[in-house]
């Protein structure tokens, strides 16, 4: 119950905006793989901040 209270890390938020983007871009692949292609590059994008983020948090 305590972790409904806490605040989600950017990490964890930018986590579930991949996951939703990820799972967008699969259900759109079957229409128009066009704007499936752009959501899978976004997703891309926000994977590289998670990495990036998340080695910068383990050098510390």
């Amino acid at each position: 119950m305590i972790s409904w209270f806490r605040k989600k890390s950017r990490i964890e938020k930018l986590k579930e905006r991949y996951t939703s983007l990820m799972k967008r871009s699969y259900e759109t692949a079957l229409k128009d793989t066009d704007k499936s292609e752009k959501i899978h590059h976004q997703a891309d994008k926000l994977f590289q901040e998670i990495k990036y983020l998340s080695l910068q948090r383990n050098d510390k």
